[in-house]
């Protein structure tokens, strides 16, 4: 096998790459639905369920084909997979139906005006503070897994299971929220669902028995996907038509660094206490969801 010099610069810059492009592509697609779903709000909900669903099934068979390949033949096989499956993802998103833009290229916003745009709009402000701070906090979820399984009586290898736990609880929730969509000002179904995550988050940190454990980290899945279809509504409904997809690719691209963020950070500080990291986590997002009630009010 060759390997070249400073090799390791190019796997980053290529890195860097698909994370630039991450947002304008899950953000794109999202910010299409409603014209895809129709005006109905139903229709559309529904279809943020189905939405939320691609995310959790990307983030459990993704990475358990990878690990597959991986065992059945090399890493590099395990790339060219993934780029098949995107080329392949890519045709299909051909067929989807076609939809209008919402208005001239003119009238959409550039990326600085609009982040000005959220953050003078409440909703949209919101939105935007509540979906970092509940991103970084989940974050953490992965890191603990596997650092508290000593402390659960099991092995590291047990840490999949909750992280598997995690992206099942996940799975339900959009498959219910596919058959019987959220209701209400999606406003205030992000505070309800931020608060909830949050105490999942405590309850994942007070947890001390191994299949409690598994519970907990389903709940989180559960609570994080509710809150993630909330987030979808809100930016659709608030977002004016014209600068739709600027908002969701900006809150998209904020919610990676979120994540990102958190799991870095969480990593740094988890020699000093296993625990530290998700009552940061917990307080941080209770504090985001008790701030957006009080400015909301």
């Amino acid at each position: 096998m060759l390997v070249y010099p400073y090799s390791w610069v190019v796997s980053i810059l290529l890195l860097i790459l698909s994370g630039l492009v991450g947002p304008l592509l899950t953000g794109g697609v999202s910010s299409r639905l409603p014209a895809i779903a129709g005006a109905d709000r139903r229709s559309q909900r529904r279809a943020q369920g189905w939405d939320v669903a691609t995310y959790g099934i990307a983030g459990t068979v993704g990475p358990s084909v990878v690990a597959a390949v991986v065992a059945w033949a090399n890493a590099t096989v395990a790339g060219l997979v993934l780029a098949g499956a995107v080329v392949v993802a890519a045709g299909l998103m051909r067929l989807l139906p076609y939809a209008p833009p919402a208005g001239a290229a003119s009238e959409v916003p550039r990326p600085v005006r609009t982040l000005g745009l959220m953050i003078s709009n409440g909703p949209l402000r919101r939105t935007l503070y509540l979906t970092t701070a509940v991103a970084s906090s989940v974050a953490v979820l992965p890191v603990i897994a596997v650092a508290s399984a000593g402390a659960l009586g099991v092995g590291h290898a047990a840490a999949g299971v909750l992280t598997a736990a995690y992206g099942i609880g996940g799975l339900i929730a959009s498959a219910g929220l596919m058959v019987r969509p959220l209701t209400g000002e999606a406003d205030r179904s992000m505070m309800l669902f931020a608060g909830a995550v949050a105490a999942a988050l405590a309850l994942v940190a007070v947890t001390t028995v191994f299949w409690a454990a598994v519970l907990a980290y389903a709940m989180a899945g559960l609570l994080n996907s509710g809150f993630f279809a909330a987030t979808l509504a809100a930016r659709s409904e608030y977002a004016p038509p014209a600068a739709r997809g600027q908002v969701f690719v900006w809150i998209g691209a904020l919610k990676i660094t979120a994540g990102s963020a958190g799991t870095a950070l969480a990593g740094s500080v988890i020699t000093t206490g296993i625990h530290l990291p998700l009552a940061a986590a917990t307080v941080l997002t209770l504090a985001a969801a008790a701030i957006a009630l009080a400015e909301k009010r």
